[in-house]
């Protein structure tokens, strides 16, 4: 029987010690304040920006919403983020994806100062991950560490194995995995027998995008299992990436889906605009 880890528990440790700091900061005259940017009315997107409103006000941080039409052109909203670059009020930017297909992502993405990139997605933080020195950590893999760590498991020495290879989060949690000295494998589609690769795993990183992908015998005793996965089923069910009834009795950690990875990436962004506030004022 595997230790169930709790993300919803997790999540909300981490955005009361959060909350503490903020306080902290607001008896110095320092107001953390995030911009949160959506575009369009896509309403998985909507549900995101309610939530991420939600967690500033617990964290006590400010939030700026901007909920422009679909209509809007790129160069509205990259004006924007320039006001908002320029903005010493406001220490992090986001802007909600996916955009409506005539506005280029990748071209938002790089507009935003890197400093005030929450996200961790701006290629300048990513090439800091790379080597060690990020501090705007991409928030899905800075959450699953996070989910390891304080559930006890020390990634010290320990084969670690990461299914998927996407540059949102395979990649990234694969470069985290290795600065806490994981000895670390990224698999993909093209990768052979990678059942056998994965059953070396003392640490298995789901995220691959397909429904109950992994199964029992994909996996060794007593692994640890974080599912970066949801999927959603035809009666209408979320699921991971991982089988989580083949997975579970073999397992010594898992994380369940939902109520695992999710609640943290919402955590991890308050941290990190946390970050990027102490960061401006020199205090980091």
């Amino acid at each position: 029987m595997a230790n169930i880890i709790d993300g919803k528990q997790i999540s909300t440790d981490i955005k009361n010690e959060v909350q503490k700091e903020v306080i902290e900061l607001k008896d110095k005259g320092i107001e953390p304040c995030l911009a949160v940017i959506l575009v369009g009315e896509n309403p998985a997107s909507q549900v995101y920006v309610r939530n991420k409103k939600r967690a500033c006000e617990y964290c006590g941080i400010k939030s700026l919403s901007y909920e422009l039409p679909e209509s809007t052109p790129e160069e509205e909203l990259l004006a924007l983020i320039d006001s908002l670059n320029l903005d010493p009020a406001c220490n992090g930017i986001l802007v909600q994806l996916p955009l409506p297909g005539h506005i280029d992502e990748d071209k938002v993405l790089l507009r935003i100062d890197p400093k005030k990139d929450v996200d961790g997605f701006h290629p300048y933080n990513v090439g800091l991950l790379s080597i060690g020195k990020a501090k705007l950590k991409a928030c899905t893999p800075a959450g699953c560490i996070e989910l390891i760590k304080r559930s006890g498991v020390d990634i010290t020495g320990k084969k670690c194995v990461v299914v998927g290879r996407s540059n949102i989060v395979g990649k990234p949690v694969g470069m985290l995995l290795l600065a806490e000295n994981g000895t670390v494998i990224t698999t993909h589609s093209k990768t052979k027998d990678l059942a056998g690769v994965c059953r070396q795993a003392d640490i298995l990183v789901a995220a691959i995008g397909k429904p109950k992908f992994i199964t029992g015998d994909m996996v060794s005793e007593g692994v640890t299992v974080i599912d970066v996965g949801i999927n959603r089923m035809e009666n209408g069910k979320l699921c991971g990436d991982v089988d989580f009834d083949s997975v579970e009795p073999k397992a010594e950690y898992i994380t369940p889906v939902p109520g695992g990875v999710g609640p943290m990436t919402i955590a991890m962004l308050m941290k990190n605009c946390l970050t990027a506030c102490r960061m401006q004022n020199g205090l980091e």
